[in-house]
């Protein structure tokens, strides 16, 4: 791999958006009622968990970016 490249699919396009994010985890997974390990290892929780995080937060990542293009459309 090249310099500047990562290995990961999951890498950040943005970086900056990565506190934002953790962020956002730990808010779904309060609502949702599921603890987050405290040392961030998350390969004993439930799949079924995992997953439920990762839907939710795709959902609201979608609702703030329809919100994002419905405000920036021009209705003239």
């Amino acid at each position: 791999m090249g310099t500047g490249q990562s290995r990961s699919s999951n890498s950040l396009v943005v970086q900056q958006a990565s506190a934002a994010l953790q962020q956002l985890k730990f808010e779904v997974a309060q609502e949702l009622g599921i603890q987050i390990p405290q040392d961030g290892y998350y390969g004993y929780m439930a799949t079924r968990d995992t997953g439920a995080i990762g839907g939710h937060i795709t959902r609201r990542l979608v609702q703030i970016a329809e919100q994002q293009l419905a405000g920036n459309m021009n209705f003239r």
